[in-house]
């Protein structure tokens, strides 16, 4: 029996489908399950390491990237005692019991009588660089550094015997020290004076009008001294004990942080995933890529491309790393296995991260039938037409 023209033309090309669906020739989307597999072993210099993604490896994951907490770090910080600085602009009262006379040149409180204490109040001075201010009948005063009590009680020390029965008050009038400074995706930076009360931080966030960005997308950084600390914003606001108190000096900025990963291969949608502050999970970020496509995926071929911290993943010698000295890691997630669910579950995707899905070998070989025919067939229907 001979074959049809159509059939004769068709069988070089099965022939050639049937004997290698893995023919470079073959249409494809990226690299094959097997390619990412045997990387580590075809390429030793590159340093890739290929692990699987089980429960054990995404707690270690996300144990390693579990943010330093303020709480943790700071502790229940007690409100700050007010204390002068130098730059602060101060005002001294004396009181003086009947008749009082020392301070009857300057200025006198009106509410003050003959028969009353008279008040007088000394013209407002700046604490010196030196740390001091100048009271008449006492001297230099030393201000920086100390209470207001303190100072007052200085002060009535050194005027007990030249004044009659002294009481002395001192106010700030101008705090220039005792602040802290809000930068960053804010509406308004400022330089917020602390005072007795022991603000906070969401506080300073609330002084400087709000964030310009969603709360999602926020950070929070705290700079005390050599110190610096960030978190998610809903997260601070969600527990009270990450809303601490401030210190004379801290640098509180909003940084708005759009996080993102990359989505390639045989998901609903190829595109860049953005993702809250607070982070995202593998099965989180699957969802949101529309998951996998049944009809073309490889369930068993599921990759994140990362340049993974020390700490998770030993870096082999000898191997490159980027800049930060982070390894290149591809961590394979095999779907078909109910465990690995519970482990999406809980790996963190990060910044930058490449999620990759590789297509199955029998879709290569459907695009390439489908090709196949798209040139064959119109060809033997204008043959058998001619016949």
């Amino acid at each position: 029996m001979r074959a049809r023209p159509a059939f004769r033309i068709l069988l070089p090309f099965l022939a050639l489908a049937l004997a290698g669906c893995a023919s470079p020739f073959l249409p494809r989307e990226g690299p094959s399950t097997d390619a990412i597999l045997e990387a580590p072993n075809a390429e030793p210099s590159r340093g890739i390491q290929v692990l699987d993604v089980t429960p054990e490896l995404a707690r270690k994951a996300r144990a390693s990237r579990q943010q330093r907490l303020f709480s943790g770090t700071w502790g229940e910080t007690q409100k700050p005692g007010f204390r002068i600085g130098a730059g602060d602009v101060l005002e001294v009262t004396v009181w003086e019991a009947p008749p009082a006379s020392l301070f009857a040149s300057t200025l006198l409180d009106p509410r003050s009588t003959a028969s009353t204490a008279r008040a007088s109040v000394l013209p407002e001075q700046m604490v010196s660089n030196a740390g001091d201010i100048n009271v008449p009948f006492v001297g230099q005063v030393r201000a920086a550094g100390r209470e207001l009590r303190a100072i007052e009680d200085d002060i009535a020390r050194g005027l007990r015997d030249k004044a009659n029965q002294p009481q002395v008050m001192v106010r700030v009038l101008r705090n220039t020290t005792s602040t802290v400074t809000v930068v960053g995706e804010v509406n308004n930076s400022l330089r917020m004076p602390l005072t007795a009360q022991g603000e906070r931080l969401l506080d300073a966030l609330a002084a400087a009008g709000g964030t310009r960005q969603p709360v999602g997308k926020m950070q929070l950084q705290v700079t005390r001294g050599s110190q610096v600390l960030a978190l998610p914003l809903d997260q601070i606001i969600a527990d009270p004990r990450q809303n601490i108190v401030l210190q004379p000096g801290d640098v509180v900025t909003a940084l708005h942080q759009p996080f993102s990963l990359t989505v390639l291969g045989a998901t609903g949608k190829n595109e860049e995933l953005a993702f809250e502050g607070q982070g995202l999970t593998l099965a989180q970020a699957l969802g949101r890529a529309g998951g996998l496509q049944d009809y073309r995926s490889d369930a068993t071929g599921v990759f994140i491309f990362r340049f993974e911290d020390p700490a998770v993943v030993p870096r082999q010698l000898d191997a490159p790393t980027d800049a930060d000295g982070r390894a290149p890691v591809v961590y394979k997630v095999d779907l078909r296995d109910p465990a690995s669910f519970f482990a999406a579950q809980d790996f963190p995707m990060r910044h930058r991260d490449v999620l990759y899905v590789a297509t199955a070998k029998g879709a290569e070989l459907q695009k390439f039938l489908n090709i196949i025919s798209s040139i064959v067939l119109p060809t033997a229907t204008v043959r058998a037409l001619g016949q």
